[in-house]
C-alpha cells in the first residue's frame, strides 16, 4: 500500500506541476496582451520543462518561468514575429496562386505547400532549440530546419502525437486544454527534440 500511495503522490504532484505551469503560460500571455506575451510565455514554459527533462524536477517553477520570460522577452518576440511574418506571406502567396486559373499557378501553389511543410517543421523545433542553445537569431531557424529534416521519423512522430493529443482532448474533455494543453505539448516537444541535441551541441556557436 505504501508503494501505491507513494506512486499516487508522485502522479498527483506532476499533475499539479503541469497545471500550474499551464496556468502561468495563460496568465503571462494575457499579461502581455497576447501579442507581446504569448511568445515569451511559451519560451518560459519550455525553459521549465527543459529543467524537468534534465532531471531538475524540484526547481521553483514560478522563479524559473519569470526569469526566462523577462530575459527573453525582446529576443523571442523579434525572432518569433519575424517567423510569423514569413508564414503570413506564404499564406497570402498561396491564396493568390490558387485564385488563378492557369496551370502554371496551380503547379507553383504546390511549391508553396512544400515551403509550408518546411515552415511547420521549423516551428516544431524552434522553441526547444531556443531554450537549449545560445545562438544568433537566424541560426535558431537553421538548426530547427536541420534537426527536423535530419530526423524525419521523429518529426513525423511529434507531429502525429501533437495532432492526436489536441484532437482527442478536444472531442472528449476540451477543458483539459486550458489546464494542460500547453505544458503537456511543450514537454512532449522538448523531450523529442532533446533526443537529438547531443549530436549538435559541438556545432553550437
Amino acid at each position: 500500500m505504501s508503494g501505491f500511495v507513494a506512486g499516487y503522490y508522485r502522479f498527483a504532484l506532476w499533475i499539479t506541476r503541469f497545471a500550474y505551469l499551464n496556468i502561468l503560460w495563460v496568465l503571462f500571455s494575457v499579461a502581455g496582451l497576447l501579442f507581446f506575451g504569448i511568445l515569451p510565455a511559451t519560451t518560459a514554459m519550455f525553459a521549465v520543462v527543459r529543467k524537468w527533462i534534465d532531471g531538475e524536477s524540484d526547481i521553483p517553477i514560478f522563479e524559473t518561468f519569470w526569469k526566462s520570460y523577462r530575459k527573453e522577452f525582446i529576443k523571442i518576440n523579434v525572432l518569433g514575429y519575424s517567423v510569423f511574418i514569413v508564414g503570413y506571406l506564404l499564406t497570402i502567396e498561396f491564396q493568390i496562386l490558387r485564385s488563378q486559373e492557369h496551370i502554371a499557378y496551380l503547379i507553383a501553389s504546390f511549391g508553396v505547400v512544400g515551403l509550408f511543410i518546411i515552415y511547420f517543421i521549423i516551428l516544431l523545433y524552434l522553441f526547444p532549440i531556443f531554450v537549449h542553445f545560445n545562438l544568433k537569431p537566424l541560426e535558431y531557424i537553421k538548426w530547427a530546419f536541420v534537426i527536423g529534416i535530419g530526423h524525419p521519423f521523429l518529426t513525423l512522430f511529434l507531429f502525429g502525437v501533437m495532432i492526436a493529443l489536441v484532437y482527442l482532448t478536444f472531442i472528449t474533455i476540451p477543458a483539459l486544454l486550458f489546464f494542460f494543453g500547453g505544458s503537456i505539448s511543450a514537454y512532449i516537444l522538448m523531450w523529442g527534440a532533446s533526443l537529438t541535441f547531443s549530436k549538435y551541441e559541438s556545432a553550437e556557436v
